[in-house]
């Protein structure tokens, strides 16, 4: 991503944390498994056999909740002056990035937890910005404040 002549950054927006949280904690849910059967296969294995497959099965989980970690935080909607973009990390090595143009904006529609997102840790939800063009939709998941984030698109829009 470039920024155009003239154009700077008003305000970078990343995921709520709280689907972080939940990410993460599905990953340490999927890892009891193979903890169970490590234990079973205990009196199969020797104790030093036992301790290096338990630090075998922890460096692999980290290395999960590394990747999901960064996965999770690289991506971004990014509001200048004159466009929004957002960057939407599918993979470590394959990555979308979509523009749309403040004037192009016809539409912002946000959703959000009902009564839930009155609490912080539950405001939460989802924005889409439509354009003229039907292939020019931007939508961020897990944006924090959907409703803020869509005043302060509306206030940057130029009139």
């Amino acid at each position: 991503m470039e920024l155009r002549e003239g154009e700077r950054i008003l305000k970078i927006f990343h995921h709520h944390p709280t689907p972080f949280v939940f990410d993460i904690l599905k990953v340490i849910l999927g890892s009891f498994p193979f903890l169970l059967l490590l234990m079973l296969f205990e009196p199969l294995l020797s104790g030093s056999w036992y301790v290096i497959a338990h630090l075998i099965l922890l460096f692999l989980f980290s290395i999960i909740i590394t990747y999901v970690s960064f996965i999770y935080w690289l991506d971004k909607l990014i509001i200048t002056n004159h466009r929004i973009i957002h960057i939407d990390w599918k993979y470590l090595t394959v990555r979308d990035e979509a523009d749309a143009e403040l004037k192009d904006i016809q539409d912002i529609q946000t959703s959000e937890h009902g009564f839930l997102a009155y609490f912080w840790i539950f405001n939460y939800g989802t924005l889409r910005l439509d354009t003229p063009s039907s292939y020019v939709t931007l939508e961020f998941t897990q944006a924090p404040e959907p409703k803020k984030i869509q005043q302060l698109i509306m206030k940057s829009k130029p009139q």
